[in-house]
């Protein structure tokens, strides 16, 4: 499955400092969580632990992997491949790989890629940590290094998926789901909160399931409540929400409480019910525009981001141009696109993967291209407005920050020339819109604007 060749080991360049660990982490943000709990054992059991540092002196590099779609198998692959090739020029002593992929193709990946020390899968970490010679504390639970800003963290609620989704190799590698206990989860938000967090990112891989396998029903309003009254945290963000069975008291909370952003992620994959069946969604093409002008209707001005696919196997045109159609119609304020991946023992894996690679693509393109033009006109809304904004770094000679409306990495940004005024990273500020562009906004200190 994996071929690999490698260049003859060369001599030692440098010296290496022992008991430092370099973490490096691809995929989604539950990769970046997982990461940093592991970084937090690491350092507890006296490692020197950094997150894909340029320093390149670590003698032990981890590579925590995904394994979802092809191009991340792809690059989690490459990745691998080139510390491989550092471990045979000697600067590295020992290469470790966790994560998705691992969990996945382990025997392949032991066969074709010798020079990995050892491979472990999503719920190993303390085989990892025993294969360091370090103990797993219990006592650290909930413990982590962030990897991101101080002033933002993901926080995973749950663990796996019970989805049947056709296409989704998800539960293969992650397992069926468990919910976190909600007292541990706001233990963990005040010690994220003690430590200068002010944004939970809401991650799992479905949100809205959160609490069935507990108590047997639906708990992510009641955790939300619990969360909003942490001191110090100031914006709760929800990110991979699934649409069949959504719980409507979400959407009551998230009125209720300022400190909720009126936002919410939910991956909808197709926009015709033909396609949605086939991919075993649960729900159809009605129903999904029922949901969405009942949740717009429930939360006005919500912003609303979702995932598509393209090429999912016996997808024709008229189903694409049909889906094309419902994005331009729908209006979503945030939307990305994945083509189709044909994916070892799913569902859809029986099925003929039968749309070309390049008619994947083009169909992919086509809907960013609408999507590009409907956030432009949308964003023109904003200009004019005063809005709370969180600041989150300094690019050259601007500061970069985000609305309720955006989550990190994937959405939009507001840009704020440096030389208006003096704001710091990781505080809210209020800014005056004068400009929009597709993706970003531009403004001013509400102050510097007068």
């Amino acid at each position: 499955m994996f071929e690999t060749s490698f260049l003859c080991a060369s001599m030692k360049t440098k010296t290496l400092r022992q008991n430092k660990v370099n973490v490096v982490t691809l995929g989604c943000a539950k990769n970046i969580f997982d990461s940093e709990v592991m970084m937090a054992q690491l350092k507890a059991n006296a490692f020197e632990v950094e997150h894909e540092s340029d320093t390149r002196d670590a003698e032990i590099v981890i590579v925590n992997t995904c394994g979802f779609i092809d191009n991340a198998k792809e690059e989690s692959i490459n990745t691998i491949l080139a510390w491989a090739k550092e471990k045979e020029r000697g600067n590295v002593h020992k290469l470790y790989v966790t994560g998705c992929l691992s969990e996945r193709y382990k025997p392949e990946l032991e066969k074709d890629i010798p020079e990995v020390d050892a491979f472990f899968g999503t719920r190993e970490l303390p085989r990892l940590l025993k294969t360091l010679k370090a103990d797993y504390k219990h006592e650290l639970v909930g413990e982590r290094l962030l990897t991101t800003p101080a002033h933002y963290a993901y926080f995973k609620i749950s663990e796996g998926c019970d989805r049947p989704c056709s296409f989704c190799a998800i539960p293969l590698m992650r397992g069926k789901h468990v919910s976190t206990p909600m007292e541990q989860l706001v233990s963990n938000a005040k010690k994220l909160a003690a430590g200068g967090t002010k944004e939970l990112i809401l991650i799992a891989q479905d949100l809205t399931y959160y609490g069935l396998d507990i108590h047997k029903k639906r708990e992510l309003s009641d955790l939300l409540k619990h969360l909003s009254d942490v001191e110090g945290i100031e914006w709760i963000r929800l990110q991979y929400a699934f649409p069949s069975g959504f719980p409507m008291d979400v959407l009551d909370v998230m009125n209720e409480r300022d400190n909720i952003c009126k936002y919410l992620d939910m991956p909808l994959q197709h926009g015709t019910t033909r396609m949605l069946q086939a991919m075993r969604r649960g729900i159809t093409r009605e129903k999904t525009d029922a949901l969405i002008a009942e949740i717009r209707s429930r939360v006005p001005g919500i912003a609303l981001r979702t995932t598509l696919i393209s090429g999912f196997p016996s997808e024709t045109n008229e189903d694409f141009q049909e889906m094309l159609e419902w994005v331009e119609q729908t209006r979503f304020d945030r939307l990305g696109i994945f083509t189709y991946s044909h994916e070892e023992n799913t569902h859809a894996y029986g099925m003929k993967d039968d749309v070309p690679a390049k008619v994947k693509r083009k169909r992919a393109d086509a809907v960013m291209e609408a999507q590009s033009h409907i956030s432009y006109e949308l964003n023109q809304r904003f200009v004019g407005q005063q809005m709370k904004v969180l600041i989150d770094r300094v690019e050259g000679d601007s500061y970069i920050g985000r609305t309720q409306y955006d989550s990190p990495e994937v959405d939009n940004e507001v840009i704020i020339p440096t030389a208006s005024g003096y704001l710091r990273i990781g505080d809210f500020a209020d800014v005056h819109i004068h400009s929009a562009e597709h993706y970003d906004l531009h403004a001013l200190p509400v102050n510097a604007a007068q």
